[in-house]
């Protein structure tokens, strides 16, 4: 008896991804498309506004949302591949999306047949020369990237984790993610400037702190 091709058994989590892929459209994701304010992209996702985090305030806000497609519909967690994705926003702007996969639902899946089943929907690959190391802010290690999809807009690209079985897509506009780098480097070199400064700032206010309380304590204190 001849067994199903890996690929074959993809097509399940494939038939769901396809309405969530829009075609060869590669600016746009479970309806979530780059450019679209945190405002919106909060409602659409269920999720409350509570919930999205500032990772830097100066030159640029630069904020993360955190979304388990799961945590709103029961009868897609059996099926949906997705494990989590992150929204990254640059000045309430969407411009990066990382998508980590489900290692349970990829597992036994070699790297070619992701890239088959993620060219299915955006057309042929461009493979990268050789390994390229590949930072993203929802994977803790960094990652190997191993197909890209583009256009003058958008690129998507197949990542894998260089421990396991990992898969994860990063999808970013080139436009905001090119001016949200920018200002990331900024504010890590404004952090480093003024490091020193703030440092002796917090601890004169713990000085001032203990200063006050042995006042008072030293007043109280009875042998």
């Amino acid at each position: 008896m001849k067994t199903a091709s890996p690929i074959r058994k993809l097509l399940p989590i494939l038939l769901l991804m396809s309405p969530l892929l829009s075609g060869a459209e590669l600016s746009t994701y479970r309806g979530f498309q780059f450019g679209i304010s945190l405002t919106a992209a909060v409602k659409h996702s269920g999720m409350d506004k509570s919930e999205v985090k500032t990772i830097h305030q100066r030159p640029a806000n630069i904020q993360e949302l955190t979304w388990n497609p799961a945590r709103f519909s029961a009868a897609s967690k059996d099926i949906d591949p997705v494990q989590q994705v992150l929204f990254s926003f640059y000045n309430g702007q969407l411009f990066r999306m990382d998508i980590e996969y489900d290692n349970q639902k990829t597992e036994g899946l070699s790297v070619q047949d992701m890239i088959e089943a993620v060219s299915l929907q955006y057309g042929t690959a461009s493979l990268p020369a050789g390994e390229i190391q590949f930072p993203s802010s929802s994977f803790s290690e960094r990652l190997t990237l191993v197909a890209r999809w583009e256009d003058a807009n958008a690129s998507v690209n197949l990542v894998q984790s260089p421990y396991g079985q990992r898969f994860g897509l990063i999808s970013f506009s080139k436009h905001l993610d090119s001016l949200a780098q920018d200002a990331v480097a900024s504010a890590v070199r404004l952090d480093e400037q003024e490091a020193p400064q703030r440092l002796k700032l917090e601890e004169q206010n713990l000085q001032e702190k203990l200063d006050k309380v042995r006042s008072e304590n030293k007043l109280k204190f009875r042998p």
